[in-house]
């Protein structure tokens, strides 16, 4: 425990380096997390309005990637807005956002291999696609990929709360899940285990990749269509599984730096959070709310009605 103490002041110590640097990462951040969180909270917002969205198996899967989304930067946010202003907080009240924050994190490629599986019953079984892709499938994926996702944070838990003293629950902490975790070696089979999970689901995309290319090999017209455009979907899914696996070795590159060169270390942490931990929430918003036809139309037509709400608001105050 007193490891965790002692790696609780470094951190403040860290962020009291460079003032100038801290106010200049901590604006950037904000320029580039709250864009894309009102984008996420805009394509919701569209999601909950249009039935069709709420009942057909990808557009729930994308429902849920976005709410898993928008949870993550919402909660990323805040711990960086408490950590660069120095507000410390009870170890207690810590507990529940990193629970939270491990769950969403574990739920992205969950969803992403689910979304994959989707695509791939759509277009290599397309007579049966109807039965196997049902909304309340969809809601039963959802709820599995949640009670797999809180296994880990809830045994975290379990262990600290069995293990550690009150002194150490009751001390004032910046939220990051190693409080969690305070021994080296559980820290370092968590991320052991995300990277296996990952190759697993990485194992299944290239799989369903593999299928679909084949698949468009051997249709043709509007079937080739389809399948060449789910390929590149698939090929997207890749690209965001790749950033979430970036994200988990992040710390243990950071913890290498770290022993050369603090002002690297803050570069490369920053660097890190901005390229995999945002990055990565990014992609799901390009590849269904700007790809997708039809989601993409809705998008339109709400933005277009919206303003057009706005203009004939202003020309009747006028």
């Amino acid at each position: 425990m007193a490891s965790q103490n002692t790696s609780g002041y470094e951190q403040l110590q860290l962020i009291q380096v460079d003032p100038i640097r801290r106010n200049i990462s901590l604006a950037l951040t904000q320029i580039v997390v709250w864009p894309f969180i009102y984008l996420i909270f805009l394509m919701l917002l569209i999601f909950s309005k249009k039935e069709t969205f709420r009942t057909e198996t990808r557009y729930i899967l994308f429902g849920h990637s976005l709410l898993v989304d928008l949870i993550f930067l919402c909660l990323t946010d805040f711990v960086v807005l408490l950590s660069y202003n120095f507000v410390l907080i009870p170890l207690r009240f810590c507990i529940p956002i990193c629970m939270l924050m491990e769950a969403v994190t574990a739920c992205a490629p969950l969803t992403i291999i689910a979304m994959c599986v989707e695509r791939y019953v759509a277009i290599c079984m397309p007579l049966r696609h109807q039965v196997i892709s049902t909304s309340r499938r969809a809601l039963i994926v959802i709820l599995m990929i949640w009670i797999l996702s809180s296994i880990n944070p809830f045994v975290d838990m379990f262990i600290l709360i069995s293990t550690a003293s009150s002194e150490y629950l009751s001390q004032l902490t910046h939220c990051h899940y190693e409080i969690m975790i305070p021994e080296k070696i559980r820290h370092f089979a968590r991320g052991l285990l995300y990277i296996v999970g990952l190759v697993v689901i990485l194992t299944v995309e290239v799989f369903c990749y593999v299928m679909i290319y084949l698949a468009a090999r051997a249709a043709s017209g509007d079937n080739r269509k389809s399948a060449s455009k789910g390929q590149r979907t698939i090929s997207l899914h890749i690209l965001q599984l790749f950033l979430c696996t970036a994200e988990v070795m992040c710390p243990y590159i950071e913890a290498v730096v770290m022993q050369y060169d603090i002002q690297s270390y803050l570069t490369v942490r920053f660097v890190n959070f901005l390229a995999f931990s945002i990055t990565s929430r990014a992609v799901s918003p390009l590849v269904y709310g700007f790809r997708d036809e039809k989601f993409y139309a809705a998008m339109v037509y709400y933005i277009r009605c919206k303003n057009n709400t706005i203009s004939s608001d202003t020309i009747k105050q006028s």
